[in-house]
């Protein structure tokens, strides 16, 4: 729902609409950007592409909760107001880890602006701290390398830059390090202050904090010892971005702009690509949940242990699955769980289901167009048989359906089922998924509903026989894959229907490696006899395996999903469109589609794939033996 002005109920004005109101005028005059549309769902805080997108306030609006949703809104906007993307891109180191606290302490650092200039900001920003930490499950740890940094060190920043206390909630987490991290970078953090106007210098200071930290194994970007000398190209950002100027506004629709977005949101609901059910000892680190990490690659093919140096590989197959829905959950409780997805999104199958409409009107349109008339062969034309009563001389004329030569077509719809689509996401791909299958059916196109995720958060039984084996470095791939088959092509909806609901289920959702899940995809397509094959992508976050990304370069799961895509965008027969959910998946696919909010993937998913059906119609061959007939 956007920020308009408040409606009247009943002759009296909502007070959540007047609220949400406020809150949208507030945020677009913090962030100096009047063009900039706030939406409020039932989704997690997002800023992308001109649109800033907050939760949907309670109906039971108390102070607390108003201070968190004001908290939220302000951290948006101080995104949009002090935050250069392409500054940040320039000087962000490349390693998952040090990207991770990178982001997080630059997020500090745009908040602490604000809170240094309004007391009312301050106490908004402090009271969405103290919710989200109250959420934020860590488990004590020994180990430097599985400390939460990206939070402690964000914590302990703001804390220096603006003199507030680290929230109650938080003081536990962050007292288990402060020590070891004044001890350690205690002099590079106290410099931090003097630039955190200037967000070219102030990167360049953080940086050596990083290193001081040890953190900086993979830095890549900008090279340390260029702080001093090349700072005045980009150091006027920070004074634009002092002033409130538009540096986001201008940097709109680029690559940086979705990649800070994303981060921002995934600060605001800190652990919420977690899953809430897992409650041991996986769920201690969450150094690289914001999912902006990457991968390295090669094209598709099988994966093993001896790839060469800098290929992607994978440490052990032994584990791995490609499993039918019905085999994780039985009968009855997939019929309860598909009930339950029912229920949870009737209003939405009414309008998913008239654009599925729209669709199957457009598609039976080109597979049948209409007659040729006065033909010497063909089907006889009734119509016309009063002329050879009136006229005994006249030939009987003959007619023949036009048609499109409409391709035999199989599409495949590879669902995203990471613990970041958890809730609405995951309900609202399902249930589309449904409809469309359902669909294209009745078009006489086969659908394949595929998901992929893993078996266990940050490592299976990969990681154990890793560890067991002394573990030996670049392992590659380190967790166990799980990819589930819903629906296969082959198979009628009404068999299937039920499948879907699996996605509800609790603990199902875990990490996503998009590389290996798109190659398998893919190569079941090849697989098939159709003339025409379509594969859509539904994701809402880069590729995230933690277990994979702590002992393997940051961008290894990135890069090879990158590889394989280029592989089947160029080499492939195959059509290949992605949809993001509030990521931009126009990083990696040419032909892609960004949207805000799960609730428009239902229209994008009839659009994209309308569009990919007309783009391939082809008039169908020219009938020469058909003649027309003689008159005489």
């Amino acid at each position: 729902m956007s920020s308009k002005p408040p409606s009247k109920l009943g002759g009296h004005v909502d007070p959540n609409e007047r609220f949400k109101h406020a809150i949208g005028g507030t945020l677009k005059a913090i962030a100096g950007h009047v063009e900039l549309e706030v939406q409020f769902s039932s989704d997690r805080p997002m800023l992308v592409s001109g649109h800033a997108r907050l939760p949907e306030p309670p109906r039971a609006l108390t102070p607390e909760k108003a201070a968190v949703l004001r908290g939220q809104a302000d951290s948006l906007a101080l995104r949009v107001a002090c935050h250069d993307p392409r500054v940040h891109a320039k000087h962000a180191p490349e390693g998952a880890r040090a990207r991770g606290v990178f982001d997080a302490v630059e997020q500090a650092r745009v908040e602490s602006i604000g809170s240094k200039r309004m007391v009312g900001l301050a106490g908004n920003v402090s009271a969405m701290l103290e919710d989200r930490y109250s959420k934020f499950v860590t488990g004590d740890s020994s180990r430097v390398e599985e400390a939460p940094l990206d939070h402690v060190l964000s914590l302990i920043v703001r804390e220096k830059l603006t003199g507030t206390a680290v929230p109650e909630s938080a003081r536990h987490l962050v007292e288990q390090w402060r020590d070891w991290v004044e001890q350690t970078a205690g002099d590079s953090l106290d410099n931090l202050e003097s630039d955190i106007q200037d967000q070219a210098k102030f990167a360049r200071r953080l940086r050596r904090v990083l290193a001081d930290l040890d953190v900086a194994d993979d830095m890549g970007g900008e090279a340390e010892d260029s702080d001093e000398n090349a700072d005045d190209s980009d150091s006027g950002n920070n004074d634009d971005a002092e002033n409130d100027t538009d540096s986001e506004d201008a940097s709109g629709g680029e690559q940086q702009q979705e990649q800070e977005a994303e981060l921002s949101a995934d600060e605001l609901e800190a652990g919420e690509s977690e899953s809430d059910e897992q409650q041991s000892q996986e769920m201690q680190d969450f150094d690289e949940s914001d999912g902006d990490d990457s991968g390295e690659s090669m094209s598709p093919k099988d994966y093993g242990r001896n790839e060469p140096d800098g290929r992607y590989q994978v440490y052990s197959t032994a584990f791995d699955e490609v499993v039918l829905a019905e085999d994780l959950c039985d009968t009855a409780e997939l019929e309860r769980l598909r009930g339950h997805l029912d229920k949870q999104l009737q209003n939405l199958h009414q309008v998913v289901a008239r654009l599925a409409n729209r669709l199957q009107r457009r598609l039976l349109a080109q597979q049948n167009r209409g007659w040729d008339f006065d033909l010497e062969e063909g089907m006889l034309d009734t119509a016309r048989l009063t002329r050879v009563v009136t006229d005994p001389m006249r030939p009987l004329s003959f007619k023949w359906e036009q048609d499109t030569e409409f391709k035999d077509t199989v599409v495949t719809l590879l669902i995203d089922n990471s613990g970041s689509m958890r809730g609405r996401p995951i309900s609202i791909a399902a249930t589309c998924a449904d409809i469309l299958a359902r669909t294209l059916e009745r078009c006489n196109v086969k659908v394949e509903i595929l998901g992929f995720t893993t078996k266990a958060w940050k490592g299976g039984q990969a990681r154990e026989a890793w560890l067991k084996a002394d573990k030996p470095a670049n392992p590659g791939r380190l967790n166990d894959l799980r990819h589930i088959v819903y629906k296969s092509a082959d198979s009628p909806w009404r068999r299937s229907r039920r499948n879907l609901g699996l996605m509800m289920r609790e603990g199902l959702l875990k990490e996503n490696i998009d590389g290996e899940a798109l190659d398998w995809a893919h190569k079941r397509l090849l697989g098939r006899p159709e003339q025409r094959k379509i594969l859509m992508m539904i994701s809402d976050g880069a590729p995230v395996d933690d277990s994979t990304l702590s002992v393997n370069p940051g961008n290894y799961l990135e890069k090879h999903l990158r590889e394989v895509i280029e592989e089947i965008e160029t080499r492939s027969p195959v059509n290949l469109l992605a949809i993001g959910i509030g990521h931009d998946v126009t990083r990696y696919y040419k032909r892609a589609l960004t949207i805000i909010d799960a609730e428009e993937l239902g229209g994008a998913m009839t659009e994209k794939l309308a569009e990919l059906f007309d783009d391939n119609a082809t008039p169908a061959p020219e009938r020469s033996q058909r003649r027309k007939l003689r008159r005489r």
